[in-house]
């Protein structure tokens, strides 16, 4: 990475000084500053830092965008391996244990882990190779999946988070809700709301948004949003942003009727302290606001 200029060090300095002094409002237009000078800050429970910012599409020199080509699989399976190699070993081993029953692939998106993502595959004892897509630098939530996400060749793409356990067959379920050629979007907890503001967990059928835990999307609507919006390097309400626009491009978005997946300690929520927590998912969601607070159309639930 080349040296931090004087300039974006002291905008940064300042930053950190409204950040202690909790004046949220100036730290993220020092932070709009930052940006408009070509770097993107990166906040952490230690502190934080800056990086130049990306291209549009991250690793795109390695790393090939199959959505302009027709599916070659029935289905393919996406999962970032980012801090815990155990996450990652449980996730891949209930694969191996129940794989799908149609023909599919395995894209593990190596998003700059500190431990060797190959050893971690080689030890889930799959029934398939993976393809180990491998980013320079740690790269936010939405970017590392929306890079596996465009690696894809499948009709279906199920992005899977590390912290599910598969128990039994959850991919058989999973593409049985694209039987219906309305649904775009589908997976294992959907949530609706009457006003945009305040989400709920759905009974299966159809929802406003599907959660990223458990997300799969066809083909078609993937290839008209092109992946999770990059601002969202925190992972919280991005899926929401995803699901609306899924469905503001014309499809369904259904939750399932419940998988067999075991759920386990999200370590993008409890590795932060809950006051930064907090903070990323309020500003995450007013992005969302920000796109799709005029549009009531697409809650089911309407109040009108």
């Amino acid at each position: 990475m080349p040296p931090v200029p004087h300039d974006v060090r002291r905008l940064l300095d300042r930053r950190s000084e409204a950040r202690a002094a909790r004046d949220w409002a100036r730290a993220d237009a020092l932070r709009d500053e930052l940006a408009a000078l070509g770097w993107e800050v990166q906040d952490t429970a230690a502190g934080s830092s800056v990086r130049p910012i990306l291209a549009a599409t991250p690793d795109a020199a390695t790393v090939p965008d199959r959505l302009a080509e027709p599916a070659e699989l029935p289905l393919a399976v996406v999962v970032v391996a980012e801090d815990h190699a155990g996450d990652l070993v449980r996730l891949l081993g209930g694969l191996a244990a129940h794989p799908p029953p149609a023909a599919w692939e395995l894209l593990v998106v190596a998003n700059a882990p500190p431990f060797d993502v190959d050893a971690a595959v080689d030890e889930a004892g799959l029934p398939l190779a993976a393809t180990v897509l491998r980013t320079p630098e740690r790269l936010g939530w939405a970017d590392a999946r929306t890079l596996g996400l465009r690696a894809s060749r499948g009709e279906v793409t199920l992005l899977l988070d590390t912290s599910v356990e598969p128990t039994g067959d959850v991919a058989a379920t999973i593409l049985a809700a694209f039987d219906d050629p309305s649904v775009g979007l589908a997976g294992g907890w959907g949530l609706r709301s009457r006003d945009g503001r305040h989400f709920d967990e759905a009974p299966p059928g159809e929802v406003d948004a599907v959660e990223a835990y458990c997300l799969a999307v066809r083909r078609e609507p993937l290839r008209a949003v092109g992946g999770f919006d990059r601002r969202f390097r925190f992972y919280r309400n991005a899926d929401l942003d995803f699901s609306f626009g899924v469905r503001d491009a014309g499809w369904r978005a259904v939750a399932t009727e419940p998988l067999p997946l075991e759920r386990h300690e999200h370590r993008g929520w409890t590795a932060l302290p809950e006051e930064e927590r907090d903070r990323l998912s309020r500003r995450n969601f007013y992005r969302f606001l920000e796109r799709w607070r005029d549009r009531p159309d697409l809650l089911l639930d309407a109040d009108r």
